[in-house]
């Protein structure tokens, strides 16, 4: 089980039980990757105007987005489209995500997603940043699309791609 320390700084994130959805999928993703118990995420659920200021400091881009994540320790991988070295049991801390409640749920709305669902995938996605994947190339991007639809699926939602 991932340890999650949420922090929420926009109360519509308690509304929709942000904590549990989050969790669940975090889980998720450990149970896909065989995942040790004891790892550690710390989570922002804020809203636009804090990850804009987010964003525009760590990304230079003063935009909001849905999701950031900022892993604690490179997990390198042998070539484009290889899965990334695993993280060290010894070494527990994974890293930060930050989620945006108005950039998820206008994304939601406009891409006729369940709200909860489109939180999964986004938290699946960060914390999949935070073990090192990513989709800076095409093999990359489809290493982690797939594992993303694969663990998706296992939760019951739908392929978002």
């Amino acid at each position: 089980m991932i340890e999650i320390e949420v922090q929420i700084t926009d109360p519509r994130w308690d509304d929709a039980g942000f904590e549990g959805i989050a969790q669940r999928a975090c889980n998720a993703v450990a149970g896909q990757l065989d995942l040790a118990d004891g790892f550690v995420i710390s989570v922002l659920a804020c809203d636009d105007a804090r990850i804009t200021e987010l964003n525009a400091d760590f990304r230079d881009k003063p935009a909001p987005t849905n999701v950031l994540s900022w892993p604690d320790r490179a997990l390198p991988r042998d070539q484009p489209g290889s899965v990334p070295e695993r993280p060290d049991p010894s070494d527990p801390e994974l890293g930060d995500i930050a989620i945006a409640y108005d950039t998820c749920a206008k994304e939601a709305h406009l891409q006729s997603k369940v709200f909860a669902d489109h939180v999964a995938h986004l938290m699946i996605h960060g914390m999949l940043h935070l073990l090192g994947y990513d989709h800076l190339n095409d093999q990359d991007a489809a290493l982690m699309e797939g594992l993303e639809t694969e663990i998706l699926a296992k939760l019951d939602i739908p392929d978002p791609y």
